[in-house]
């Protein structure tokens, strides 16, 4: 299997990693423009170009991922298309392309993929099913925050697309976390939001956001993100009559509480989990590995996506919404 990977950055470079992990036998190429990403990359293996047409030319590849900034996917994943290439793109933000790009990939009988990582945590796939069994509306809190300079420590928060309030922090924290709050509580009906700016930070957004969702099912929800947190944090709770989960944003801390006992409970989701030290431990790598599987079992017809650019559609609506 050759796969070819367009971006070689942070995300860029854990892909390869761990695709390397499932598929041992995979040929991996590379797309950047610029040298030092294309010279490290072949540092770890990587064959190197530094164009989508070039590296189509050298080589016959079954899969490509998009691993650039969010502004650049709607053409990089058009170009890919254009080469009779299925695609795995991580998220887009905003939805420039995606009809253009559905209608290509469906005339071309070729997969498009979208990256929906929280989808894939132990943690939220637990707290959906023990919602779905309850059966009734719950209320939800939810506070997302992290300090926007920690992002990326290697370079200025104004030189990535994070400093674009067109995918700004925020912005990317919703589409991180919206899917998964969609897909446990289902379609929003109403959307109330505030927000405003805490920090000296030099963006052209706001850096909270205080907002209120109201799910057709009749649950409500208080979310706040924040780009200010100066430790990065991801705190859950999910209450109705009958039911109490507590999440801290990682499998060690997911409780259900006992009301019988009086007490919380552990809940286990993963045997084992990896994490990588250089990033907050809320994320976890076993969720990356199993959205990069579950698109190797869509290509051999095995699998369906958990996660598809029409579902993507209605989260960036609400996210418009929250922003508006």
């Amino acid at each position: 299997m050759q796969i070819l990977i367009v971006g070689l950055g942070s995300m860029g470079k854990r892909r390869a990693r761990l695709i390397r992990n499932i598929k041992p036998e995979a040929v991996i190429c590379g797309v950047d423009q610029t040298p030092d990403r294309r010279a490290q990359a072949e540092e770890l293996g990587i064959r190197a170009f530094s164009s989508i047409s070039q590296a189509v030319e050298s080589c016959r590849f079954d899969a490509a991922f998009v691993c650039t900034s969010p502004r650049s996917h709607a053409t990089v994943i058009g170009q890919l298309l254009d080469a009779n290439l299925s695609v795995f793109t991580e998220l887009n933000l905003i939805s420039d392309g995606y009809e253009e790009n559905m209608r290509k990939a469906k005339e071309k009988n070729l997969t498009l993929f979208l990256s929906s990582t929280m989808l894939y945590r132990g943690e939220t796939q637990y707290i959906a099913k023990q919602v779905a069994q309850f059966g009734r509306p719950v209320s939800y809190l939810y506070h997302v925050g992290q300090y926007l300079p920690d992002w990326h420590p290697w370079e200025n928060y104004q030189n990535f697309f994070v400093g674009d309030k067109r995918t700004g922090g925020c912005r990317e924290i919703f589409g991180i976390e919206l899917p998964w709050l969609l897909n446990a509580f289902g379609p929003v009906r109403q959307v109330w939001a505030v927000k405003d700016t805490l920090s000296a930070l030099k963006i052209d957004y706001p850096d909270r956001y205080l907002v209120t969702l109201t799910h057709e099912n009749g649950t409500r929800g208080q979310l706040a993100v924040d780009v200010v947190s100066p430790k990065a944090v991801r705190h859950f709770e999910v209450f109705g009559e009958g039911l109490h989960l507590f999440w801290e944003g990682n499998p060690k801390q997911l409780f259900r509480f006992d009301h019988a006992l009086g007490q919380q409970l552990p809940v286990e989701t993963y045997q084992t989990f990896e994490h990588d030290p250089r990033y907050s431990d809320n994320i976890v790598e076993n969720a990356y590995v199993d959205e990069i599987a579950n698109f190797f079992g869509v290509l051999e017809g095995s699998e369906k996506p958990r996660y598809t650019f029409q579902q993507d559609l209605a989260t960036l609506a609400v996210i418009d919404q929250i922003e508006a």
